[in-house]
Formats: C-alpha cells, sequence, structure tokens
C-alpha cells in the first residue's frame, strides 16, 4: 500500500544491504513532479560527537584515518550510540575511549542531521569542560593520535578547510559561539 512521505509517494522498500554499522534501502517512488523513480536511503545509528575545552582554552581533537576518504582526518570525538545509551552517556564514553578525557560539566549544544539528502545518521553536539585524563580505551579498529590545539587554532582549521568532517565543523563554531570566542 503506497504511503506519503512528504512530498514523496513510497510504493515499495526493500533493504538492499545491512551490516553491523549501516543499512542502505532502495525505495520505488512517485517523485514530486509525478514521475515514477527510486530513492536510496543510508542509516546509522545515532551518534555523539565530543569537544573537550580545558580551562586553558586548548581543545582536545582526534587524529585518524578515515578509510572512507582514503585520508588521516582531524576531527572532535565521537562515535555510535549504544542501545539503552543516552546521548550523553556516549559522549562521556567517547571522551574517555579516544581521547582519556572525563569531563565534570557537559553543555548540550544540540542535535544535527550532517547529509540529509540520503544519509539518516543524527549526531549529538556536547562540549566538556572541566577535564581530568584518564587512560583511553580504544577499540581494535581505531589508530588515534590525540591533538591539543589552542581553541582558535580549532576554529581557524575549521576555516581553512584542514577540518572537512561535518559534525566537528559544527560543533567546533557552535562552541566558539558558546564559549564567547
Amino acid at each position: 500500500m503506497p504511503r506519503q512521505h512528504g512530498p514523496w509517494t513510497i510504493h515499495e522498500s526493500n533493504r538492499v544491504y545491512r551490516n553491523p554499522f549501516i543499512e542502505v534501502v532502495e525505495d520505488r517512488v512517485t517523485r514530486p513532479d509525478g514521475q515514477p523513480s527510486i530513492y536510496g536511503t543510508v542509516a546509522m545509528k545515532p551518534g555523539v560527537a565530543v569537544l573537550p575545552v580545558d580551562e586553558d582554552g586548548t581543545a582536545y581533537l582526534t587524529r585518524e584515518f578515515r578509510y572512507a576518504i582514503g585520508r588521516d582526518s582531524i576531527e572532535v570525538a565521537g562515535g555510535g550510540i549504544e542501545d539503552g545509551e543516552s546521548p550523553l552517556d556516549a559522549a562521556r564514553r567517547e571522551a574517555r575511549e579516544e581521547l582519556g578525557v572525563e569531563a565534570s560539566e557537559w553543555v548540550d549544544l544540540g542535535t544535527i542531521d550532517p547529509f540529509t539528502a540520503v544519509v539518516r545518521s543524527p549526531s549529538h553536539l556536547f562540549v566538556a569542560r572541566g577535564l581530568s585524563l584518564t587512560p583511553t580505551d580504544r577499540d581494535g579498529t581505531e589508530v588515534i593520535e590525540v591533538v591539543k590545539v589552542p581553541f582558535d587554532d580549532a576554529v581557524r582549521k575549521v576555516m581553512d578547510s584542514t577540518i572537512t568532517h561535518g559534525p566537528s565543523c559544527v560543533l567546533i563554531l557552535k562552541a566558539a559561539r558558546v564559549l564567547g570566542r
């Protein structure tokens, strides 16, 4: 039975691929202009992006090889929210696992949809303050270098496209506003 999806009509949905990280669905649709078509989407679990900033104004970032783009990427810490886990608990876990950082203050800067055309993967954004160091606990896929930079340098790296990861860019610029930078 067809169903409306905004101005689109979905006639049939087929999961064409699934693994533990992504699901790809292809819909047979009628476009808003009345023409038949297909539309593919990718779903990923919701995630978090975390930017710890210490009392000296140092931002804690990561440098990690990213398989999809074939190069290193400087980013904020982040990852998927596990089943039954709150976004804040996931943010705490990711900061500890990737950066070896715990925080006494967490600022929730909202949620973004990084790539709305074909990917469904909301990212919850957090700034962490009142930092203390703890051992990291990375999984086997993560070879991460902790990159500490003055916060204003992190903003510059976004503006000159040294940092290109979408949630990192949004989080750093939102944090600049909230932190009065």
